[in-house]
């Protein structure tokens, strides 16, 4: 313990710049690093046994990107899982002094029946699914620093207060699953976040952090694919600055939608919409392997449903999907996989003008 609190002693001092000259790699990557229960992430990444865990710090250190939006990670309290996977990503030659997590709606006891199951307790009955606190939360990593004191968390707006919110209901009207459950289900699955960083030049880049619920695993009310039809839907109200004030470009939008625009389950129009927005650019990163797809499910196979969208006013200069190629070893299929998801980058440079 008193070597690794030294490594994080030293490992602060040393102030790090963006590795990428003119330009700032930005990325995002479902981890699926969430286990079964509280603190199994942590030792898991503390024994450093654990092939899933090296992978995905392989994959992460071969992109090295500046900053870096997570999801599917667990949260604690103190971020201790957090910075256990910081100071690896460091010994691998990734280092990000700057770190942000909060706890997400995951897991999130409601002590309400929210799924209409009839029975108290369940991953469902959470404000987001989840089996406990802080199951399979958002993180970011970053080179640059984080204004704290600036962050906006929405992840506390209860759904029935998003305007327009397309909530579920009972054959006969009335609210899903009861008028009790959507006075608290907030609309959040797991987190909306606006984290703030200090750009080089004294000005600032805003991230658009979430991670909806897949539109699935819900009854003909389709509970589901409504919430993540409005966890999409949020970002444009609040560019519009229907729920405050909006965000000063520039900024992106960072996380996974778990929507695909051609294909799938869901309410298509939402994602299709957002990528349509003329305040924002879609740079469609992709790889040889896949093209634009950033999952492979086994069932419902490959689809796009991870996103990178930089404000208009940001200049894109390559974009791209990490899919390893058939013929990569570190892809034959006895090595573990380190996410069904892929991670996705993009380069913007740091004066677009």
């Amino acid at each position: 313990m008193r070597g690794w609190a030294a490594g994080l002693l030293l490992f602060f001092a040393l102030p790090v710049l963006p590795v990428h000259g003119d330009s700032l790699r930005i990325a995002t990557f479902n981890t699926e690093l969430s286990r079964q229960g509280p603190g199994l992430l942590l030792r898991d990444i503390e024994r450093g046994k654990d092939p899933q865990i090296s992978a995905v710090v392989a994959q992460i250190a071969s992109m090295n990107p500046d900053i870096l939006v997570l999801q599917g990670i667990d949260w604690d309290y103190e971020n201790r899982a957090l910075q256990a996977l910081q100071l690896r990503l460091q010994q691998a030659g990734a280092t990000y002094p700057y770190i942000f997590a909060r706890q997400p709606n995951s897991g999130m006891a409601s002590d309400l029946d929210l799924d209409g199951d009839g029975r108290l307790g369940g991953a469902r009955d959470s404000q987001g699914y989840g089996s406990f606190t802080g199951a399979g939360g958002n993180a970011v990593l970053s080179r640059l620093p984080i204004d704290h004191g600036a962050v906006r968390d929405l992840s506390p707006l209860l759904w029935r207060d998003l305007p327009g919110a397309l909530l579920p209901q009972h054959p006969d009207g009335a609210p899903f699953p009861s008028p009790q459950a959507l006075q608290v289900q907030r609309l959040s699955s797991t987190s909306h976040w606006l984290v703030p960083l200090k750009l080089p030049d004294g000005g600032s880049l805003t991230l658009l952090i979430f991670q909806a619920t897949p539109p699935l695993f819900d009854g003909s009310e389709d509970r589901n694919g409504r919430r993540n039809a409005d966890e999409i839907r949020l970002w444009q109200l609040l560019l519009d600055g229907t729920l405050g004030g909006a965000p000063a470009p520039p900024l992106v939008i960072a996380g996974g939608a778990n929507l695909d625009p051609n294909r799938g389950a869901g309410r298509r129009a939402a994602i299709a919409a957002l990528l349509a927005d003329p305040r924002l650019q879609d740079p469609r990163p992709s790889s040889p392997e896949a093209g634009v797809n950033t999952v492979e499910w086994q069932r419902a196979g490959r689809m796009r449903v991870d996103y990178l969208l930089p404000s208009a006013d940001l200049q894109v200069l390559q974009a791209g999907v990490l899919w390893p190629a058939a013929s990569d070893p570190a892809s034959d299929q006895t090595a573990t996989p380190a996410s069904r998801h892929h991670l996705v980058w993009l380069d913007i440079a740091l004066d677009p003008h």
